[in-house]
């Protein structure tokens, strides 16, 4: 379940933000009849087709696994959080009926019409999204429910959907869809500068989603700001694995690296007080300790604390890029080209991605041992009937196979034309891309 989440995290972000922005590029070509927007729109809307695809095949495995892995949690907790489930449901369905109509309609429909068309597939794509993370939210912050005597009673799906984490962490997954998908469309536009493909085409495809997630990145600092004071005040055992305090105490130190080893953090960076400042706004503040629960109910601190450094170092590697474009766009604009900059551009995509994937492992494994936190342990869910980890070894194979053909058929449209030559598409014949 881990693995087939992590693969599919990906696809899901893109498929919350590339919509936005290939809306945006179609929009700004037929406004100001430069043909470059309309071209890369093109482009980006059958990379987009592609995506959902790939990704509709990674959600229909991740139903079946939560049915499947999960029997603990669905039978005594599905009545609870069905609800975002089943409208997430309805929003797929949303995304692939207006997707179709979208890349079916191009040069079918009239322009304002078929930019029209496409913002359903936005809609649907942030609120699918939203309905699975509120799900996960409440398995960090469980709500809408009684229970009596081992038997959920009482319950009310709406109050579980919008429990405390559905803010933070919606919020957190949603900007962080937008800054994975900007930098990684605009890293292979990067590249492509790098070797030499510097025309308004280029330019424009590195430029707009460069500009998106480069915005927003002080933006998710701020967010991940939000969600680290609820993580201290809602999960305080979670927050001492993240940062590897194991003695309840005041002015606690913010810890930079570190192994965990017999039970104390070693060979860290100590910054004086400065978690306690973050994290309850006073530098005196108390830090509650692993000490404080029993050893089984701790989560794995070294898996926790290095997967949110890796997730916060990143992040403001991808803030220095961000705030170096500021000051090229403002003042040096001729430093777009410079090699070290694209560089660091291009760099961006995957350290998004190594981000998102650092801190969806924080989130889960800092939970540990429990599935839906302080009620239900996860062995106490999980199934265990034998020859399951074959089904692991087939998941790892078929994941394997569907990275490869998403690879290999985006590479292709890369390489071809930006849109089919067909009678009523006549781009590329009035303007040949390089």
């Amino acid at each position: 379940m881990g693995f087939s989440l992590g693969w599919h995290i990906i696809l899901a972000s893109f498929g919350v933000a590339m919509p936005a922005i290939t809306l945006f590029m179609e929009w700004r070509g037929h406004r100001t009849g430069d043909l470059n927007y309309r071209l890369l729109a093109r482009r980006w809307a059958r990379a987009m087709g592609v995506l959902f695809a790939v990704g509709a095949v990674s959600g229909t495995i991740l139903s079946f696994e939560m049915g499947l892995l999960w029997p603990g949690l669905m039978g005594t907790y599905g009545q609870v959080i069905g609800l975002p489930f089943t409208l997430e449901g309805f929003a797929f369905f949303v995304e692939a009926i207006f997707l179709g109509i979208y890349l079916y309609g191009w040069d079918r429909l009239p322009p304002r019409v078929h930019i029209w068309s496409g913002v359903p597939i936005l809609i649907a794509g942030i609120a699918g999204t939203f309905f699975v993370v509120s799900a996960n939210a409440w398995m960090n912050q469980p709500r809408g429910f009684d229970l009596v005597d081992g038997r959920v009673v009482g319950v009310d799906p709406w109050a579980a959907m919008f429990n405390p984490a559905t803010g933070p962490q919606s919020v957190h997954m949603m900007v962080a869809a937008f800054m994975v998908t900007g930098f990684c469309i605009a890293s292979v536009y990067a590249v492509g500068m790098l070797r030499g493909r510097t025309d308004r085409y280029h330019r424009l495809g590195f430029l707009v989603p460069f500009t998106v997630a480069a915005v927003l990145t002080p933006v998710q600092v701020v967010v991940g700001d939000w969600a680290a004071h609820f993580v201290a005040e809602f999960q305080p055992i979670k927050l001492a694995a993240m940062e590897g305090v194991f003695e309840t105490r005041r002015g606690v130190p913010l810890h930079l690296g570190g192994v965990a080893v017999d039970g104390e953090l070693r060979y860290a960076i100590e910054i004086p007080n400065a978690l306690s400042l973050l994290a309850h706004w006073n530098p005196d503040a108390e830090i509650i300790g692993l000490n404080t629960v029993p050893p089984d109910q701790r989560p794995p601190v070294n898996i926790v604390h290095w997967s949110f450094q890796l997730m916060v170092a990143a992040g403001f590697a991808m803030l220095a890029v961000a705030v170096l474009f500021g000051f090229i766009w403002r003042w040096r604009r001729d430093w777009l080209t410079n090699r070290w900059f694209l560089r660091a551009a291009g760099l961006c995509g995957p350290a998004a991605v190594l981000a998102l994937e650092a801190g969806w492992i924080t989130t889960e494994v800092g939970r540990q041992p429990w599935v839906v936190y302080g009620i239900l342990r996860t062995h106490d869910a999980v199934n265990t009937a034998p020859g399951l980890r074959v089904g692991l070894a087939v998941i790892l194979i078929v994941y394997a196979l569907l990275t490869a053909a998403t690879v290999f058929v985006l590479r292709r449209l890369a390489r071809d034309k930006p849109v089919p030559v067909a009678p009523q598409e006549s781009d590329v014949e009035t303007f040949p891309v390089p």
